[in-house]
């Protein structure tokens, strides 16, 4: 794996003007590599090259833009091991998983390559016709969180391509490098200009904010940042599509199968140890089976094998970063205080890295700041309802509504419970689980606009109206 990368702005790498950082592997919390820090002055020259490159994409044939989408395919296809190693390396995550978020950067490249822009036709009469057509924004800037750093990268770039857009690409602070070596990629197919990168804090993501050269920002992250992304974006009226925080709570009905589910509830709550946005958060759980699934899942989780995700045999890995490691200890330590019972778990492991084992919490409900806020990590609070008109009250709580989920043995009924719930996604017996066909995207403090399909590559797009007269 490479150790040091840079920045690349109009088709060149160059280093960072405001000198370098360190990324931090989370499982030995060594540095892995040195990363380049941007200044507020190369973000300009990434604007400036973007609005000029352009000028001329933007009038590329659908036909060949496509064509290249699937030339990047192919090239992070191609170096797919070298992106695995990566992201295990800065994110954390075990090498499987690694692998299957690499397989599907490409499976949604191709995706996007193949939509189809859509003209609608408003009327087509004898003396008139009026089309609707939809053109590209200009620059779009992608600002990435941490925890998926090359799939979400692209959800953000490809339909921005696919739209004739230009881009910036601002990664984590936390987990650059993939981004960093994706744009290089990317570069070897595309135009000079067309995708930039470059890295920072906060005055970097507050320049992208309030830059007048960008028209639209693409950001996943905390509700807070989206907030002040929203604030900012204000002084040239940018388009937004902002996935924010969620806190997805999930109803298990008295008639489901344990023994069908605990996996699959497992799963969800606990993929990419919890560090998934539309991961469950809140499990409630009827009474009658509230023991049965709490055993079921303790065991889950006690057959994991935690360690540094390059290992072989690992099915869990750290936590990402010091910061959200303190704040799971804090959460746990606060359930413990209020009388929750941890029945797996619990503790940080010792030792170097940023390793808390996948937890279990009984006894626990509503009040509790496990339940009340988003964790973000491998804790699960198992909650008991014996009136589901109350859970689903519990569950709609939060001001917050990304994903949710209700599992049944009768899924008309779950169907109709989960129409209930007041978040963007409502799954039946599955939970956190997304396609690029399918539109996602939340309702409340969980933003607004959606990624994915045809709905998600329009957000891209301005509409037009062609108004002819025969």
């Amino acid at each position: 794996m490479l150790t040091s990368f840079s920045l690349t702005i109009n088709g060149e790498k160059v280093a960072g003007a405001a000198g370098n950082f360190d990324v931090i592997n989370p499982a030995t919390e060594t540095v892995a590599a040195i990363a380049p820090l941007a200044s507020v002055e190369q973000l300009d020259q990434a604007v400036a090259a973007a609005t000029d490159a352009f000028k001329t994409w933007q009038h590329t044939s659908d036909a060949e833009r496509q064509s290249l989408m699937h030339k990047i395919a192919d090239l992070i296809e191609a170096n797919a091991d070298e992106l695995a190693e990566i992201i295990v390396t800065e994110q954390g995550k075990p090498m499987f998983l690694a692998q299957a978020e690499v397989g599907g950067a490409v499976a949604w490249t191709r995706y996007n390559a193949d939509l189809e822009i859509p003209v609608k036709i408003i009327e087509d009469s004898e003396h008139k016709r009026i089309e609707a057509h939809h053109k590209p924004l200009g620059v779009v800037a992608s600002i990435t969180p941490w925890n998926w750093p090359l799939m979400i990268a692209i959800w953000h770039v490809m339909p921005a391509l696919r739209t004739g857009n230009t881009v910036v690409c601002k990664p984590s602070e936390y987990t650059p490098l993939n981004t960093l070596r994706l744009v290089e990629l990317i570069n070897e197919v595309l135009p000079v200009g067309v995708v930039n990168v470059v890295t920072g804090q906060a005055e970097i993501g507050g320049a992208i904010s309030s830059h007048p050269g960008i028209s639209k920002i693409v950001f996943t992250g905390s509700t807070p940042t989206g907030q002040r992304i929203m604030s900012s974006a204000a002084t040239n009226l940018k388009r937004l599509t902002l996935e924010l925080g969620g806190n997805d709570a999930a109803i298990v009905l008295p008639d489901a199968n344990v023994d069908a589910i605990a996996e699959g509830i497992f799963q969800a709550a606990f993929l990419n140890m919890g560090q998934t946005c539309a991961a469950l958060k809140r499990l409630y759980v009827h009474d009658d089976i509230y023991d049965a699934l709490c055993h079921k899942l303790t065991e889950i989780a006690q057959a994991q094998i935690v360690g540094n995700g390059l290992e072989s045999g690992i099915t869990f890995g750290p936590v990402q970063n010091a910061n959200q490691f303190r704040i799971v200890s804090e959460l746990v330590e606060d359930a413990k205080a209020n009388g929750a019972r941890i029945l797996c778990g619990g503790e940080p492991l010792e030792g170097n890295g940023y390793f808390y084992p996948p937890t279990i919490v009984a006894d626990i409900t509503d009040g509790v700041r496990l339940v009340d806020e988003e964790q973000f990590g491998p804790v699960l609070p198992v909650i008991r309802f014996t009136n589901i008109e109350d859970a689903l009250a519990r569950a709609n709580a939060a001001n917050v509504g990304l994903g949710g989920s209700v599992w049944s043995a009768n899924v008309e009924k779950a169907t109709q419970i989960a129409s209930q719930l007041e978040c963007g996604t409502a799954w039946i017996n599955g939970h956190a689980e997304v396609l690029p066909h399918a539109p996602f995207g939340g309702c409340k403090m969980s933003g607004f606009g959606v990624e994915f399909g045809e709905e998600g590559m329009l957000e891209y797009t301005s509409m037009q109206i062609i108004n002819i007269n025969k």
